[in-house]
């Protein structure tokens, strides 16, 4: 019940389950992802109440999405290979710390020995740097480029990590990405650069700043 609520983005609804039945708060979807997980999946805003009502305590992925270090730390330092752990779906710890705004969690994870070219095959082959990117998470995304992230990592359909920030009209980011290698006339399988990219989002002056790139 509370899964088909949180999938509808009923967040009233969602509220209403967890306060007369707790338990469903625990409630997990067919590939086992928890209510938690998804209600951050599908932008529901109700994770007060889930974890209020719920009895079990965070797992390494629901730690790093929310960005509960302590919990995060706590599990790492009892298990220090859940940094590596994949969830249910394919996902690390710090895939999710790294799209769901979490900077301080993802330099957690890294300073812990996360993989750092993690591949998640059902989010679109998308590695933690594309995770950040895609999420305007600055901060997580100069921390994986400092530990050695591939700027021109490649996720589904040859998008890297400087498309996203043109499509962003994330011009900081641009820069750092370029700085550490960062190809801007990469194209992707459709043959799109990231000048095209800033462009199609209306970064005017982005494209032309990496016009003039060469």
């Amino acid at each position: 019940m509370v899964i088909d609520a949180i999938q509808a983005r009923d967040e009233a609804r969602v509220r209403e389950l967890v306060a007369e039945q707790p338990e469903l708060a625990e409630e997990r979807d067919e590939s086992g992802v928890s209510a938690l997980m998804l209600s951050h999946y599908y932008g529901v805003d109700a994770d007060d109440a889930l974890r209020a009502a719920r009895s079990t305590p965070l797992d390494v992925f629901e730690a790093a999405t929310v960005g509960d270090l302590d919990r995060l730390r706590q599990l790492l330092d009892d298990d220090p290979a859940l940094v590596l752990a994949r969830s249910s779906d394919d996902g690390t710890a710090l895939h999710f710390a790294a799209f769901f705004g979490q900077p301080a969690a993802a330099k957690l994870l890294i300073e812990r020995g996360a993989e750092i070219g993690a591949v998640a095959s059902t989010f679109g082959n998308v590695q933690p740097l594309h995770s950040a990117v895609a999420a305007g998470n600055d901060e997580a995304a100069l921390a994986l480029l400092e530990a050695g992230a591939d700027p021109n990592a490649r996720q589904e359909r040859g998008f890297t990590p400087i498309h996203g920030a043109a499509q962003n009209g994330d011009s900081d980011l641009v820069e750092a990405l370029i700085a550490k290698g960062a190809d801007p006339a990469a194209a992707s399988d459709e043959g799109k650069t990231a000048v095209d990219f800033a462009t199609e989002a209306g970064h005017e002056e982005l494209a032309a700043r990496l016009r003039g790139t060469g």
